[in-house]
């Protein structure tokens, strides 16, 4: 490996570890943010539609760390391909990917799915609170799914991501090869 290959990869490395806890804390912060907008929002607002800013803040949140998630994951099958193959697949990022698939749900879940989903639901209870007509739950309801249901499709891209990342990582590595990157 050349200098410039252990610097790019070093700091790579650091970029994966540094992203991985923004993404803990920034899950840690949002939820605490949320769950206090929350509550003001139940004991202050008289309007049912005010739960929209605590699911906003709540959305942004979890778009956020599933940002952070790709990006690392990503980082990772970049690593594992570009550095890795050439070591003969003995680094990190290939016993990890292994790992993951002989022990399947083996570890924590990275976006923190069913936190926010059952967030989403607990959002809801201020528009009970404050004595919505049905109009409102018409309104609110979907609003609410509709992110639940976001929530659910990000989870299942990300269970699909590390393979679908190996592969066009090595189809570029393969163009790279050939002069065609």
């Amino acid at each position: 490996m050349t200098e410039r290959e252990l610097e790019e990869y070093r700091a790579l490395r650091a970029t994966i570890r540094e992203r991985g806890t923004a993404r803990l804390w920034t899950a840690l912060i949002g939820i605490a943010v949320w769950a206090a907008l929350t509550v003001t929002t139940a004991a202050l607002a008289a309007l049912p539609v005010a739960t929209l800013l605590p699911l906003l803040l709540l959305a942004f949140t979890f778009e956020i760390v599933f940002a952070l998630h790709t990006g690392v994951e990503r980082i990772g099958r970049y690593l594992q391909v570009f550095f890795e193959e050439d070591e003969g697949g003995r680094g990190w990022e290939h016993a990890a990917m292994a790992y993951g698939r002989t022990y399947p749900g083996g570890g924590s879940e990275p976006l923190f799915t069913m936190y926010v989903c059952t967030a989403t639901v607990f959002n809801l209870i201020p528009t009970f609170c404050a004595g919505a007509v049905t109009i409102e739950y018409l309104f609110l309801t979907p609003i609410h799914a509709l992110f639940i249901a976001r929530v659910l499709i990000a989870h299942h891209r990300a269970g699909r991501q590390r393979a679908i990342d190996l592969e066009r990582f090595q189809k570029l590595k393969a163009s790279a090869r050939s002069g065609h990157f």
